[in-house]
């Protein structure tokens, strides 16, 4: 079983007789009565999504899916093309599929294709991965780590705030989690 408190992205669960794949999720807690869960739900097998609330503390059962490592060979328009790093077979997810995990696969990235039913659903991303900045205003020489931030636009298109010494060209950390600046790579 999978509680609230133990949600997050990704999370494969039952819930009325449907599997779903959280794709979004969000504490509130209103001034009067208990805390709710606002979740965002992909039916993993017909592809529609939906909004639900729930009670603090409700809980799913969780469902299995295999994890099969998988590393990304190309992208052709909507289309992402993985190959099994163990027989080397091939399998392609839609960018719908993928959600806001395209903002981080950079080809030859190892990740973990997500099955259910022996149907690729969603992708589980490294917690880190590097990516080359593309585009951001000129560095400066004499500028240490402040709280004082840019934007940077990454090769896959991903707009991260970054330290004013970042240029063009370097590449940088990126928590997937959050898509947040780390470090230099």
């Amino acid at each position: 079983m999978i509680s609230t408190g133990d949600m997050k992205r990704g999370a494969t669960i039952e819930l009325d007789g449907r599997v779903y794949q959280v794709m979004e999720f969000a504490h509130i807690k209103t001034g009067r009565g208990s805390a709710q869960m606002r979740m965002k739900l992909r039916d993993v097998r017909r592809g529609d999504t939906i909004e639900k609330t729930f009670q603090a503390g409700e809980k799913w059962p969780r469902v299995r899916v295999e994890r099969v490592p998988m590393q990304l060979s190309y992208v052709d328009g909507d289309m992402y093309y993985f190959m099994n790093t163990e027989n080397y077979e091939q399998t392609h997810l839609t960018k719908d599929t993928l959600g806001d995990a395209v903002d981080y696969l950079t080809p030859n990235l190892n990740i973990k294709i997500e099955f259910f039913d022996g149907k690729a659903v969603g992708v589980e991303l490294p917690q880190t991965v590097e990516l080359t900045v593309v585009e951001t205003e000129p560095g400066l020489r004499s500028a240490t780590a402040s709280s004082v931030t840019k934007p940077a636009k990454t090769e896959t298109g991903l707009v991260v705030q970054v330290p004013p010494f970042i240029n063009e060209g370097e590449r940088i950390k990126v928590d997937t989690s959050e898509g947040a600046y780390l470090s230099r790579a």
